[in-house]
């Protein structure tokens, strides 16, 4: 399987949308410079989500960008699908012509992988995926990072004593 940018950037930037969500609409423009995503490929990207009705779009002043369904409801399959991105380890493209215009002996093997893949892709949601980012960042301004990092500092100090 192949996941190119695109796939990752589409689940990146609705992820940073659905951390901001129930704030009004956030421009795409606010999602780059949080995530260092070009615009442009930004906005080819919403444009694909709107299609597949994951996003909808506020115009005018104030205008940006919202989800258009609850974030349980969004699995990470869902979005990197609407960007057209394929999940598909298989040499052929699912088309069983890997070897001289027939099946190769391990074609079955790459079209397992792709359903498990693709499985566990669709049972994630955005929602666990914004809660998990969320708990993140409370544990980092809680501290919970600076605990982890002196352990670290103490780990090499000890080192470098007993060396």
């Amino acid at each position: 399987m192949r996941l190119t940018t695109k796939g990752r950037f589409a689940v990146t930037a609705m992820i940073d949308l659905g951390l901001h969500h129930g704030s009004g609409p956030v421009t795409l423009a606010e999602i780059s410079g949080r995530q260092k995503i070009s615009l442009s490929y930004l906005e080819q990207l919403f444009g694909k989500l709107r299609r597949h009705n994951l996003v909808e779009s506020v115009r005018g002043p104030g205008g940006g960008y919202h989800l258009a369904r609850d974030m349980g409801e969004m699995s990470v399959a869902d979005i990197i699908l609407a960007v057209d991105e394929p999940i598909d380890a298989t040499q052929c493209g699912g088309k069983e012509n890997c070897q001289d215009d027939h099946k190769c002996l391990t074609h079955d093997l790459w079209a397992a992988l792709n359903e498990r893949i693709f499985d566990y892709l669709g049972s994630v949601t955005l929602r666990q995926l914004v809660d998990s980012q969320k708990a993140k960042e409370a544990a980092s301004e809680a501290g919970v990072a600076q605990v982890h990092d002196m352990r670290a500092t103490v780990s090499k100090r000890s080192t470098v004593v007993s060396a």
